[in-house]
């Protein structure tokens, strides 16, 4: 008859060695939301797809556009290549920098209805516009100052969640973690929330890139609100969390966002 004591402490080990497995993404602070499942092989085909579509894109954007089909244009290329490179990054830098934080929800696909319905009718006005008014797509300019804030936006919101590291989270934390400091060095001496202030340009880019006039003063609306809000209600925490340290930091470095102080 076997030992009792021997079985269960085997049983541990395994659960902990599964537990602790590389592959596996388990988050030691918030779990995921459940809608996407959290395994290795959705990670694996959520990358397969979004690097699919990335390459697509680029090859779309860097050859110009395909005259064969219409809608197949530099503009919507690199549109592609740029949604699909920001929610792989998201993942990539989170593993490899917070991974304690790491799940299938780093992807960020799950935003809500409102982030895919905004994105939905980005693309619906570039193709209804280039259909029937393709004269109002064709400002070379505009595409490349989109082009340039997407890059730099994405580039500035990379840099700020390496350079914070475990101290970043995509939710906002209301309970300090004991090993939770206050960044305010690097990026973070220029920015108050450099990634807020890199998502912000990055999506006003994207929609300079397609040329999209009403869907640009939609996503100007949409996301100066959601930050405003969410910078009020996240530093009440911070300054819970930091007390004076934060007030000062706060009252020497701005959001860099329009209108949000």
């Amino acid at each position: 008859m076997p030992d009792i004591s021997s079985t269960l402490e085997e049983r541990a080990r395994q659960r902990e060695e599964k537990i602790n497995h590389p592959l596996e993404t388990i988050p030691e602070t918030i779990p995921p939301h459940g809608t996407i499942p959290n395994t290795p092989l959705m990670v694996s085909t959520i990358s397969f797809f979004l690097g699919g579509i990335f390459s697509l894109g680029l090859l779309t954007f860097t050859v110009g556009g395909f005259e064969a089909c219409w809608w197949a244009t530099h503009q919507l290329g690199f549109f592609l290549a740029a949604w699909t490179g920001f929610h792989w990054a998201e993942f990539a830098v989170t593993a490899g920098w917070n991974f304690e934080k790491c799940s299938v929800d780093s992807f960020l696909l799950n935003n809500g209805a409102t982030y895919h319905i905004s994105n939905g009718i980005a693309i619906m006005e570039y193709l209804l516009t280039l259909y029937f008014k393709p004269s109002l797509k064709s400002y070379p300019y505009v595409t490349i100052l989109g082009i340039i804030m997407v890059i730099a936006g994405q580039a500035l919101r990379s840099t700020a969640m390496i350079h914070a590291s475990t101290n970043f989270s995509h939710a906002v934390a209301f309970r300090k973690r004991e090993k939770h400091e206050l960044v305010t060095d690097g990026v973070y001496a220029w920015f108050r929330h450099p990634s807020y202030a890199g998502y912000f340009y990055w999506a006003l880019g994207t929609q300079l890139v397609l040329q999209n006039p009403a869907t640009f003063i939609l996503f100007t609306i949409v996301l100066w609100r959601f930050f405003y809000h969410r910078t009020r209600y996240e530093e009440k925490a911070l300054v819970k969390f930091f007390g004076n340290s934060y007030v000062q930091y706060r009252g020497r470095v701005g959001t860099r966002i329009p209108f949000i102080p």
